[in-house]
């Protein structure tokens, strides 16, 4: 019995001392709110976790600005399909196509998994890729060199597939919802948010479908990262010899990071599309069996440029992210 009432009057000490230490940091951030957010910020947590943070906040505002452009960009890869002559359509057809059929808000569409999708693979990716740059920053300085740009390569292509992988499922749910409107109204599924287009995927065609497409997606991903974050930070790197201002460096470099992460991933988002579009015929079968077969079918059927449609629009979308 003396045992356990020391035991319990320990529990009661320690108890009453955390209160009083909370209280004691509350009232000291109610004196200095300004000083109390500082010292929040600054602690080991938080400074591993505002990367991530900072990398979805950043993603989800741009998927925002950017949506009518990517609902656009999807329906230009997928118009045509198996069809190497015909209409060609463009950004601004394609515009006027959406608008035709419906409403404004309709450019909108997918916005719910889109804006999941940067809250998942974003947040992932710039995190990733600001952790793995720290920890080759501390090898480079104790080897007695500075990072150079192999270094901001790997780091990320390596970033950009291991987000890929997670945000699979929001990215396929994305290309359902924008891709429903080009089937006959009788077919299309009408879904009426990310967690519905989830949720009636995973029940109707297996939980794994909604990994469908992610070969092309780690592909798209490391070549989009590979060509947005490390040539980003090497053109930032190079301009800051220059007499720009830091804003300007900063816009310059968005600006070159955006073609080549566009000229190197554009290929793969199109294929990315395509698998994630498609949906089983009545016997079970799929259009395409995957990522190279994609690729031989819309080669031969359609041409190896159409790979690259949508080009300018593409690189619209690219560029904000940067």
């Amino acid at each position: 019995m003396p045992q356990a009432a020391r035991a319990l009057e320990s529990t009661k000490q320690s108890s009453e001392a955390v209160l009083s230490d909370a209280s004691s940091a509350m009232s000291k951030a109610a004196e200095n709110p300004k000083k109390a957010t500082t010292d929040l910020l600054h602690t080991p947590f938080m400074r591993g976790a505002l990367p991530f943070i900072n990398g979805g906040l950043a993603g989800m505002t741009a998927t925002s600005v950017i949506q009518p452009v990517d609902m656009v960009k999807v329906r230009l890869q997928l118009a045509g399909e198996g069809v190497k002559t015909g209409p060609k359509p463009t950004p601004v057809t394609v515009f006027k196509d959406i608008l035709a059929q419906g409403k404004i808000t309709d450019l909108y569409t997918g916005l719910s998994a889109g804006l999941l999708r940067q809250a998942v693979y974003t947040t992932a990716r710039l995190g990733f890729f600001d952790t793995f740059m720290k920890s080759l920053s501390v090898t480079a300085e104790s080897q007695g060199h500075a990072i150079g740009f192999k270094e901001r390569a790997a780091a990320g292509l390596a970033a950009g597939g291991l987000a890929a992988v997670v945000g699979n499922p929001a990215d396929l749910a994305l290309i359902r919802m924008q891709s429903d409107g080009l089937k006959p109204p009788a077919r299309r599924a009408n879904y009426t948010s990310v967690v519905d287009a989830l949720r009636r995927i995973s029940r109707s065609e297996g939980v794994l479908r909604l990994w469908a497409g992610a070969y092309p997606t780690v592909v798209r991903a490391m070549a989009l990262n590979f060509g947005q974050l490390a040539f980003f930070s090497e053109a930032k790197n190079q301009l800051r010899t220059t007499d720009l201002s830091a804003q300007t460096q900063t816009l310059a470099a968005s600006g070159v990071a955006g073609f080549f992460a566009s000229f190197l991933s554009l290929p793969f988002d199109f294929i990315k599309t395509r698998l994630q579009k498609q949906t089983r015929a009545a016997d079970g079968s799929l259009p395409y069996k995957g990522m190279f077969d994609c690729f031989k079918k819309v080669a031969a059927e359609e041409g190896l440029l159409r790979f690259y449609r949508g080009f300018g629009t593409y690189y619209v979308r690219i560029a904000p992210h940067a």
